[in-house]
């Protein structure tokens, strides 16, 4: 079964803050001074025929341990890891923590107040 392409997807976000609506202006803020603002913000042209080429081919695979996308794009193989998307994304968090441990938590938590 072929996905059915869905042309509300890879929309952009806008991170300005709301003038409507109280109470977003922390998220906002956060969201721009974050690593992810910029997975958010960038706006690439993306041909639709490219998409579908793309989900028609796409093949989940496990190559030494990694997990990736195998798909095909104008005759073009593509690969797309977890590393690939972090690079491409500007995430810059490669190495970082996943989670912080019970013990870091409770040693923080009187420092909120």
């Amino acid at each position: 079964m072929t996905p059915k392409f869905a042309d509300v997807h890879n929309l952009v976000a806008f991170l300005s803050k709301p003038t409507e609506s109280e109470g977003f202006e922390q998220i906002i803020d956060f969201l721009n001074a974050n690593p992810i603002k910029y997975a958010l913000m960038v706006t690439p042209t993306i041909y639709t025929s490219c998409i579908e080429q793309f989900w028609t081919t796409a093949k989940a695979k496990i190559i030494n341990r990694e997990a990736q996308i195998h798909a095909k794009v104008d005759g073009k193989k593509v690969i797309i890891s977890e590393a690939t998307i972090r690079r491409d994304l500007k995430f810059e968090d490669e190495g970082g923590f996943d989670c912080l441990s019970n013990e870091v938590i409770f040693e923080q938590l009187p420092l909120i107040g």
